[in-house]
């Protein structure tokens, strides 16, 4: 396995990882063994990177935690300008935890995994405006 160490106070490997969960997420599930729960996971956790590229960006201190909307917050608490539609995926937080194991919550729907597939995408979308290309 390759070590290659990628540095975590630079917020474009945060986007990094954001992208690579975003691709997961959204990918149509052919495989019948691919559970819904599991993608909406993925988007939840893009979401969550894209915010915590921004507040790494901006150099503001953030806790360990899937709480979305304690993230935008805190960016906006921290003159980060947080758009409505942006902060809405802090509904996102559900699929951090409660879908993650059996029994826990109802099944996803279709409809639900491509709202959070928006979502997650608004967010990201959000993020690089935000963070803008690398050497920023």
């Amino acid at each position: 396995m390759g070590l290659e160490c990628h540095d975590p106070s630079d917020p474009h490997e945060w986007l990094r990882r954001a992208r690579s969960n975003f691709a997961r997420a959204s990918a149509e599930p052919t495989d019948p063994e691919i559970l819904l729960e599991d993608l909406c996971f993925d988007a939840q956790q893009a979401a969550e990177k894209a915010i915590k590229a921004v507040l790494v960006h901006r150099r503001i201190h953030f806790p360990k935690t899937h709480a979305m909307a304690d993230l935008f917050s805190l960016a906006a608490k921290n003159g980060v300008e947080v758009p409505t539609n942006v902060s809405a995926a802090a509904a996102l937080t559900t699929y951090a935890v409660e879908t993650r194991y059996p029994g826990v919550v109802e099944s996803v729907s279709h409809e639900e995994w491509i709202e959070a597939v928006a979502s997650a995408n608004l967010v990201l979308r959000w993020a690089v405006a935000v963070i803008g290309p690398p050497g920023n």
